[in-house]
């Protein structure tokens, strides 16, 4: 969601904030605004809607400047709306950018009220501004009105500000939310994200909650929360503008379907023999921890809930080990009971979920064994927080609607339930299988691509309905969920996922000839009983599209049965999962709908 750039620079930066600006509109976004101080006065620019519409504005207006902020905004506080939008100000002198959620906002808002301020926007963001103004009349400097802001706010932030009195310096603090400076020649960033600033650096400091820097072009300095000055270690991340491009696609969600055989291969790779997962793959010492553990939480959002509940179905069947599934959002409020010897595993694309992350911090005050996350940014805060971590290596995801995310995910999660059972002395005969299995991996997937033409034919007919049900049985259940969301993400069609088996207690009740039905049948004890739940929505009129075993056998009428390319039936949860994926962005594409930036949502949700 929500992204921030700022520039301290020799030269204009005016077109590098929007250009940063372009880069971020991959995490969601509703308006996009500007601030950049021109000496005598601050060129203040806002627009709801696309980056594009504030470039325009940025044309016509031609503003100069060698230091500026600039946001895009995903509305939480107040609706979608340009005086909503970022950057904030105070009495024409004080301008910020901000995210992440103020939670008590009210209260503050209420105290600068009494003080004389007016407030312009709806959102919780403006008041980080006027607090700045009342420290500063009050003789501060900006980094120290910054600290004494600080000591007032409570909840998720990331802020950028500059001072009209101060064309040289801007200052930034970070708490629970992404913020870091990117170091250039004759000029220093801040970005909330380091695909906005990767054209423009390779050297990254990633600031700590609690931080606050202050920027010029020439220079920073970094002060932690007890205000002494520290040093970050600098990091090194080649950015490749092909990573961040969608090339001869469509789509950025389009390309990155297609790159799936590589990422999986790229999460695979180096951690694998022959025949068995290598040791300590998760970070020194995982392997010993391993042996110990007796029991799984796990805990994530969205796409990666759906990979957690495919692993506890591994961690059965391979690692013989019981497993508990959270909602992040939902973990910390069920006062929840650690067994002795349990082991935190936490899933997301980013790193940064703030649901998650809060669902970790909490979880580090239990007496868990030991936490491990799995996701795919070496550098976020889940990955410096957690005892141990894989990465996905899947490179930039950029379509919100996640993809080579997720299966990269599920295969983490398979290397992580190997090495489980390896730590336990258990299956080596089935862990090489699977081994074998996830290193032929990139190829099925192959395979399973250029099915593309017989799902191009069954598009129009999901296209034009506004409801559809996805079944799936046992380990497939999560993956019909799965496909059921990128459906309703990109396409805005209401879509729902059932246990096949459930279908007779409810669902069934809703089965007409305008409601589709997409079915997994991989083979397996379950095929016969997931074929007769298929017959039940047949004999009540409904349209099934099946994705099949070649063992499987059934009449779908006016539908489509599409065969599947044979696989480990283990590691079949990632392989039907590409089908609906490419399901859901032909129907999106019929319908016109913004594929990589669906309504409302957003790539990284950075707010509880």
């Amino acid at each position: 969601m929500c992204g921030i750039i700022a520039a301290a620079s020799t030269r204009n930066v005016g077109k590098l904030l929007v250009q940063g600006l372009h880069k971020m509109e991959y995490r969601g976004y509703d308006s996009a605004g500007i601030a950049l101080h021109q000496h005598d006065s601050i060129a203040h620019l806002r627009t709801l809607g696309k980056v594009q519409l504030l470039e325009d504005k940025m044309i016509a207006e031609k503003p100069k400047s060698k230091l500026g902020i600039a946001h895009t905004r995903w509305a939480t506080h107040g609706e979608p709306s340009e005086s909503n939008a970022h950057p904030h100000k105070s009495q024409d002198k004080v301008y910020i950018v901000h995210n992440g959620i103020i939670e008590n906002y009210v209260e503050l808002r209420e105290s600068l009220i009494e003080d004389g301020y007016e407030f312009s926007s709806q959102t919780d963001s403006e008041l980080i501004a006027h607090l700045l103004d009342l420290y500063l009349n009050q003789g501060s400097s900006m980094l120290d009105a910054m600290f004494l802001a600080k000591a007032k706010l409570e909840g998720a932030y990331a802020i950028a500000a500059i001072d009209l009195a101060d064309d040289q310096k801007l200052v930034v603090a970070r708490n629970k939310s992404p913020l870091l400076i990117g170091l250039g020649t004759d000029e220093i960033f801040a970005a909330s994200d380091p695909l906005a600033i990767g054209q423009l650096t390779n050297e990254f400091i990633f600031l700590e909650d609690g931080d606050v820097a202050e920027i010029s072009a020439e220079a920073y300095e970094i002060r932690d929360k007890d205000q002494n000055t520290v040093t970050r270690d600098i990091t090194n991340i080649d950015i490749s503008n092909q990573a961040t491009s969608k090339g001869d696609y469509k789509h950025f969600m389009e390309k990155e379907i297609y790159e799936q055989p590589q990422a999986v291969l790229n999460t695979v790779d180096g951690r694998v023999t022959s025949d068995d997962v290598l040791d300590n793959i998760f970070g020194l010492g995982s392997t010993e921890l391993f042996a110990k553990v007796k029991r799984i939480q796990i805990v994530a959002c969205g796409t990666s809930l759906h990979a957690g509940r495919v692993t506890a179905n591994w961690l059965s069947a391979i690692a013989e080990l019981p497993c508990q599934i959270d909602y992040a959002s939902e973990y910390r409020y069920k006062n929840p009971h650690v067994d002795k010897n349990s082991l935190l595993i936490t899933i997301s694309q980013s790193g940064e979920t703030a649901d998650t992350l809060a669902a970790l911090r909490y979880a580090n005050e239990k007496d868990y064994l030991g936490s491990v996350t799995i996701c795919n940014v070496p550098t976020s805060a889940l990955a410096r927080e957690s005892d141990f971590a894989l990465f996905t290596n899947a490179g930039p995801e950029i379509g919100v609607a996640s993809t080579k995310a997720f299966t990269t995910q599920l295969a983490g999660l398979m290397l992580l339930t190997l090495a489980l059972a390896k730590s336990r002395d258990l299956n080596p005969r089935l862990r090489g299988r699977i081994v074998k299995g996830l290193r032929s991996l990139p190829d099925v997937i192959t395979k399973t691509l250029e099915l593309k033409d017989e799902i191009l034919k069954i598009s129009p007919n999901l296209a034009s309905k506004d409801n559809a049900l996805f079944l799936g049985r046992g380990i497939f259940y999560p993956i019909a969920k799965e496909g059921a969301l990128k459906l309703k993400e990109i396409s805005y069609i209401h879509a729902e996922a059932y246990p096949a088996g459930e279908l007779k207690h409810g669902p069934l009740a809703l089965i007409d000839e305008d409601m589709p039905v997409v079915a997994l049948a991989p083979e397996s004890e379950i095929a016969e009983k997931l074929v007769s739940n298929l017959e039940e929505v047949k004999a009540r009129g409904g349209t099934l599209y099946v994705f099949a075993d070649p063992s499987v056998s059934i009449d779908v009428n006016e539908g489509a049965l599409i065969t599947m390319p044979q696989c480990d039936f283990l590691l079949t949860p990632i392989v039907y999962t590409i089908p609906l994926q490419i399901l859901s962005y032909e129907v999106a594409l019929l319908r016109g709908t913004d594929i990589d930036q669906p309504r409302n949502l957003a790539k990284s949700v950075t707010v509880e």
